[in-house]
């Protein structure tokens, strides 16, 4: 026996609102720019070569996992895996933006400055430890370094809570 349809009552809806208010137009301006510019340092969309200006470093790389030694040279104002990438060297990474350790390196001798480098402690940054991630370091002198383990990295990183 079929049950008989009731009417359903029509709810008007509100009328929504045409435009955002100013302040989330503001916030959204804030960090469209903010992506433009991680997308600028990352290869992205609005990718620009280096400067012509910029010095050049040579680069050694050490991957102990395949057993190679790769050399290129790198500018100063690029990172080093985005350089590697574009002469066809594959490394290891993962996030692309130093917060894990894929791509972490010891250096053998040289410098890389790595601002943006979260995924390592201050203390394996600093010169005594020598590490450094490929993925946000830019060399600031000719380098070599070697590939490390990522969890040898992380049991070396010491958390604080």
């Amino acid at each position: 026996m079929a049950l008989p349809l009731l009417p359903t009552p029509i709810i008007p809806l509100p009328k929504q609102q045409q435009s955002f208010p100013s302040n989330i137009r503001r916030r959204a301006t804030k960090v469209t720019a903010e992506l433009q510019t991680a997308a600028v340092r990352t290869g992205g969309i609005d990718y620009q070569f280096p400067s012509v200006d910029a010095p050049t470093h040579k680069v050694t790389v050490h991957d102990r996992q395949k057993g190679i030694v790769h050399e290129f040279v790198v500018p100063e104002d690029q990172y080093i895996l985005h350089t590697a990438e574009s002469q066809n060297i594959t490394l290891p990474f993962a996030c692309r933006h130093g917060c894990c350790t894929s791509c972490a390196v010891r250096i053998k001798s040289g410098q890389i400055r790595q601002p943006e480098a979260l995924g390592i402690s201050a203390e394996l940054k600093e010169k005594a430890r020598g590490y450094a991630l490929l993925c946000v370091g830019f060399p600031t002198s000719d380098v070599e370094v070697e590939t490390q383990d990522e969890d040898e990295v992380m049991s070396k990183t010491t958390i604080v809570v």
